[in-house]
């Protein structure tokens, strides 16, 4: 009997100590991938924060180049803006493929705080077969000292002591269970911040440049929502579409520096007067289209008229010319665009 209660105290403790002892080293195993991982996001993390550095040097070379050109005309403020041009564009191309690198980062720490989560739980499987091991060990000691009465002390302390140790090592991989989770926890907080950081990215690469009014693709898609909100809501909607006049010969006898500040000085005057939600979209090279919710005819042509008040401080020889077009009942947004784009030659030929 005694020897049967030895043996398979040893074949429990053995079993377990081996199953532990697995579950040790693939917990290794996936610690030293974790850390591999995270040395390559952070390299790569490094990696695109230079890059980020260069495109950002690039747009502040182009802006410094406009603004050495602004003055000059003919073949050498031509020559000067099309390295602007030519240096924001590559800016542009180093930031796009930042992007996808942050969204691929973004993705391998989630998949990374996952497998994290998957070792934690392995170890918690392995701290709870540890536990029973030292119950089962603490049992088997129980036993031994029945049967060998006074004899028994010292092999039941030995049973004994083997149990704590089962118990301390299943306190250090709880231990360290909660550790991964930690560290899953903050991978989850990085691929967050990575994440948003994009999102950023991605809008203001829907963003123009030169303006910071939405380019046309995205700004169609906008105004789209606008309307249908409006439609579901029952409200009103007016869309205006602007044109800058004599944009050409700004071009040729200033510049085009001064063309492109007067560009950007009008987007700025109607964002001055509109809502932070109002869409201002550029439709071409000098057209702008905005759309204000939840407001009349009148009263958007108000704004336009307080936005020109606002421009003519920094450009006082300045020509918009504007039509409004308020949303009826069928309405697209190619219609409406249409009857604000008429609207904008009545204008023009009243003047």
């Amino acid at each position: 009997m005694r020897g049967k209660v030895k043996r398979l105290r040893r074949l429990r403790w053995r079993g377990a100590d081996q199953s532990g002892s697995d579950a040790d080293q693939t917990a290794a195993d996936a610690d030293q991938t974790a850390s591999d991982v995270d040395q390559n996001a952070s390299d790569r993390d490094q990696t695109q924060a230079e890059a980020d550095q260069r495109a950002s040097d690039r747009d502040q070379a182009a802006s410094n180049h406009e603004l050495d050109a602004n003055p000059l005309v003919g073949a050498l403020g031509q020559q000067v803006y099309e390295m602007s041009r030519s240096e924001r564009a590559e800016g542009t191309l180093e930031r796009d493929a930042t992007r996808a690198v942050r969204g691929q980062i973004a993705s391998e720490r989630d998949e990374q705080a996952q497998h994290r989560d998957e070792t934690a739980r392995g170890r918690d499987r392995t701290a709870d077969e540890r536990d029973r091991a030292a119950e089962e060990n603490d049992r088997e000691a129980e036993e031994v000292a029945r049967e060998l009465g006074t004899d028994a002390d010292s092999r039941a302390v030995a049973a004994l002591e083997f149990a704590a140790a089962a118990r301390a090592q299943a306190a250090a991989v709880r231990a360290q269970a909660a550790v991964e989770r930690e560290r899953s926890a903050r991978d989850r907080e990085a691929a967050a911040r990575d994440r948003k950081r994009l999102q950023g990215e991605l809008e203001r690469a829907h963003l123009d440049e030169l303006t910071g009014a939405y380019r046309r693709g995205m700004g169609e898609t906008v105004i789209r929502h606008e309307i249908e909100r409006a439609r579901r809501l029952k409200g009103e909607l007016t869309l205006a579409y602007m044109d800058v006049d004599g944009l050409k010969e700004i071009n040729d006898s200033l510049g085009h520096g001064a063309g492109d500040a007067l560009l950007r000085d009008l987007v700025e005057s109607l964002r001055s007067r509109l809502r932070p939600y109002d869409p201002v979209v550029r439709w071409g090279g000098d057209e702008f289209v905005y759309a204000v919710s939840g407001t009349s005819l009148e009263l958007a042509g108000g704004r336009f008229d307080e936005a020109l008040e606002v421009l003519a401080v920094s450009q006082p020889t300045a020509a918009i010319s504007v039509g409004l077009a308020a949303l009826r009942d069928g309405d697209t947004l190619e219609t409406l665009v249409d009857r604000a784009d008429q609207a904008l030659l009545q204008h023009r030929r009243k003047r």
